[in-house]
């Protein structure tokens, strides 16, 4: 949709005299940073749009900023917004063209409203600003997902993971303790996992053993169970195999996936309540020892345990990692942590000294920079260990909360390069955290490019991807907790409803997208 046409149906009654404040340096300096002699960088500053996070809000003496400040003669103004509120802000200011100077952006919607003159055209400034040229020189991934459709380069997309795609962030959770002193064995297969649940259900009546805390997502069962019996990640994605995208239902295992799933719950291995729970009750559930296998976050293992320890678990209460599983023959795999975010840093077309703006993301992208934002301060925040990056150890196993709250280091909508900041992080964990990324690392594999829609694609996916969801979804827990009987009559019109509502439409879609994106193998 274009920008007039959204302003016309959504915003005409939206005030902007306090957006267009927010928009343009607050000095009209040449673009030379030096002076004619020289001398220091002269200052000026630059608006930033950015929302308070839960570790700490958002603060105008983190020191990073001043070394930063020092370096430029940049000065950032952060406009801070709530986490609640920064989406429909970011919406308005883009629909208004009264974004901040600095701004993060979806990708899409760089490449969609950067031709209209709302971002500037990083394109027209790449022979000034080598850090950005290298960036996309290095990343073609980037470089795609941040050219609009005039082949202008709207965006900055973030750094998420390492080239080789061996970062991962989820594992399957275990009551170690109860599985160590009820003398069980860690599954390895699905038979193997069944039987696993069936054993801890025996041992512990009153509870059930498997808990998730969503049916979908990257976390939910469906996702899990459904890559286990097929090999796709989701309902849609990219088959490692064959390197094309597919449906999940379509796939022989599918049916068997659900059976499966409707085996656990009849049998009450399964929470009762899974596909309706909230974030607190899943949780409460794993700390008070009512389920003992979930899987999740692998980040917040260890501070789960010791909550629960806190909350009076006792100190015998330790979670811990069982391994992947897939049906035979079925890839047993994970995606690893994408290399090239969805969001990315964009600035106004409106700014009003534009090279400036220009050298100073190129700062911004440089190693001292990246620094800054990703590490913060040699000796503060992180030391070298043979010569790579370490976060301080009095941060605990949990330093992105002190890092974010008292430096702004590793804060969304300000780093340009989370991979770094995960790689020093995940280099000073404990060793029992170190064996389980090691234990998983045979799984991971490398995880897909975002493709690059055309409006009518765009179109396609907004029509028709939602009630899509939503059928499989509702459908798939039908059949899990016993509503709709599974049998080839039911799944064939179950499979019948889903192309009626599009996924034939949406596959080839996708295929076609990452085809013209990457071009065909």
């Amino acid at each position: 949709m274009k920008r007039s046409k959204w302003i016309a149906t959504t915003l005409a009654t939206v005030m902007l005299a306090g957006l267009a404040a927010a928009c343009g340096g607050k000095t009209d300096s040449p673009a030379d940073s030096k002076g004619t002699d020289g001398s220091a960088p002269k200052p000026i500053t630059f608006s930033w749009l950015v929302y308070d996070r839960p570790e700490g809000k958002v603060r105008t003496d983190w020191e990073i900023f001043k070394e930063i400040e020092a370096k430029t003669g940049v000065k950032v103004d952060f406009q801070v917004v709530s986490q609640e509120g920064l989406t429909e802000k970011r919406q308005i200011m883009i629909a208004t063209n009264s974004v901040t100077d600095f701004i993060q952006v979806t990708t899409q919607e760089g490449r969609e409203h950067g031709p209209e003159k709302v971002f500037l055209n990083l394109k027209d400034y790449l022979d000034k600003a080598p850090n950005l040229k290298k960036f996309f020189d290095s990343y073609p991934e980037a470089k795609a997902v941040a050219t609009g459709p005039d082949g202008g380069i709207y965006t900055v997309p973030i750094l998420e993971g390492d080239p080789e795609g061996k970062g991962f962030n989820f594992v399957w959770y275990v009551r170690k303790d109860v599985m160590e002193k009820d003398g069980l064995k860690p599954p390895t297969t699905i038979d193997e996992f069944y039987q696993f649940l069936k054993d801890l259900k025996a041992k512990h009546p009153d509870s059930y053993p498997l808990v998730s805390n969503s049916p979908i997502g990257d976390t939910g069962l469906y996702t899990v169970m459904g890559r286990a019996f097929t090999g796709i990640q989701g309902f849609f994605n990219l088959n490692p195999v064959d390197d094309k995208y597919a449906f999940a239902p379509y796939h022989d295992g599918y049916k068997e996936a659900i059976v499966f799933l409707n085996k656990l719950y009849t049998e009450k291995l399964l929470d009762p309540e899974y596909s309706l729970l909230t974030a607190a009750q899943w949780e409460e559930r794993i700390l008070k020892g009512k389920s003992f296998v979930t899987y999740f976050w692998k980040a917040d293992l260890d501070s789960l345990t010791q909550k629960a320890r806190a909350a009076g678990a006792g100190q015998e209460y330790e979670l811990s990692t069982i391994p992947q599983f897939a049906k035979s023959g079925v890839k047993n795999y994970q995606y690893s942590r994408p290399l090239i975010g969805n969001v990315g840093r964009a600035i106004s077309a409106k700014v009003k000294d534009k090279e400036r703006a220009v050298q100073f993301l190129d700062y911004l992208m440089s190693e001292e920079g990246s620094n800054y934002l990703s590490l913060g301060i040699q000796g503060k925040t992180y030391t070298l260990e043979n010569g790579k990056p370490l976060f301080m150890k009095e941060f605990g196993a949990s330093p992105y909360v002190p890092l974010r709250r008292d430096y702004g280091v590793w804060y969304d909508n300000i780093s340009l390069n989370n991979a770094k900041a995960r790689d020093a992080w995940e280099r000073g964990l404990d060793e029992k955290s170190k064996a389980i990324n090691a234990s998983y690392e045979k799984y991971i594999v490398p995880a897909p490019k975002q493709i690059v829609k055309t409006e009518e694609e765009m179109e396609l996916e907004k029509s028709k991807l939602n009630n899509l969801n939503k059928f499989l979804e509702q459908k798939i827990t039908e059949f899990v907790v016993g509503k709709t009987p599974i049998n080839d009559t039911t799944y064939k019109q179950f499979l019948d409803q889903a192309k009626k509502l599009g996924s034939d439409d949406l596959l080839n879609m996708y295929n076609t997208a990452y085809k013209r994106t990457y071009g065909a193998k």
